[in-house]
């Protein structure tokens, strides 16, 4: 698929030691790719319904997003990957632009 999001390997590697392992329950799937569809439905803000098929089932996809927002995983991982790629606590800035369109 031409517009598909996949995580580089280098992406990979930073976010990989982040990742919980000791989950308790089924073993999980492939985390790059669900993790790549989280992104690719982010980005794109379609519904988790239309997340296309490489991804894996639309269902694992959200579930995932839905359990770790609710653990704070995405939070966590956030926080760590800012810390480990930003200088100083005093040099971090975070922004965010919103535009509305009619």
């Amino acid at each position: 698929m031409a517009n598909s999001f996949w995580l580089s390997g280098t992406q990979w590697a930073l976010i990989k030691p982040h990742l919980p392992y000791r989950a308790a329950g089924k073993r999980r799937v492939d985390d790059r790719r669900v993790i790549s569809g989280i992104i690719h439905i982010l980005q794109s803000g379609c519904r988790w319904r239309d997340c296309p098929s490489i991804y894996g089932p639309h269902t694992t996809i959200y579930n995932r997003y839905n359990r770790w927002s609710q653990k704070g995983i995405w939070q966590y991982m956030i926080a760590e990957l800012t810390a480990s790629l930003a200088g100083p606590a005093d040099e971090i800035s975070l922004d965010s632009t919103n535009v509305k369109a009619h």
